[in-house]
């Protein structure tokens, strides 16, 4: 996979998330960071991220891989499409980068460029969805510039810590796809 989906300029591949992950995925999941992003912000636990991938990664319904440093293979953060709909051909598209380094530098972009080629190519979607809190100006311009476009902006649709906040919906479709 790593031949395939990489970004030189990123300095960044994929590759398939495994068991050995979960420590590190629960670490990240778990720091202020990534948390405060989340519309779930519930922390994470080792026993649930492995029941994550008995019930969902090891059963088809998500896909998840883990983004990596092309120089060093240091893991850097993962993605993932949940939700897969093999009768409309969509997914659910999550994201989020672990480690603070690798922020701010077009990971986040680059990534979404080739989870989207992924799924376009590989599973065969036509459509992948996302929703983003709509506070998180810097994850939707991220998601802007990889081809998601806003399809709707939902008013007060979750609860966050007893607050109200908005959501963005987004999604971009596979146009070559006949």
């Amino acid at each position: 996979m790593k031949e395939k989906y990489f970004d030189q300029a990123a300095g960044i591949y994929l590759r398939p998330m495994t068991w050995e992950d979960t420590d590190e995925i629960v670490r990240w999941r778990n720091s202020d960071f990534v948390r405060k992003n989340f519309i779930y912000q519930a922390l994470f636990t080792r026993e649930s991220h492995e029941n994550w991938i008995r019930t969902q990664v090891e059963t088809g319904h998500v896909v998840q891989l883990i983004i990596c440093d092309l120089a060093t293979d240091r893991p850097l953060g993962t993605v993932y499409i949940r939700d897969i709909d093999r009768q409309h051909h969509k997914a659910e598209y999550g994201i989020f980068i672990g480690e603070e380094d690798a922020r701010g530098r077009g990971v986040g972009t680059a990534t979404a460029r080739l989870m989207l080629r992924y799924c376009f190519e590989e599973e065969k979607l036509h459509r992948v969805y996302l929703r983003a809190l709509a506070g998180n100006a810097q994850a939707i311009r991220s998601y802007e510039k990889a081809g998601f476009v806003q399809e709707g902006y939902l008013k007060d649709d979750v609860c966050i810590d007893g607050v109200y906040c908005d959501v963005v919906r987004m999604a971009a479709v596979n146009t070559a796809q006949v």
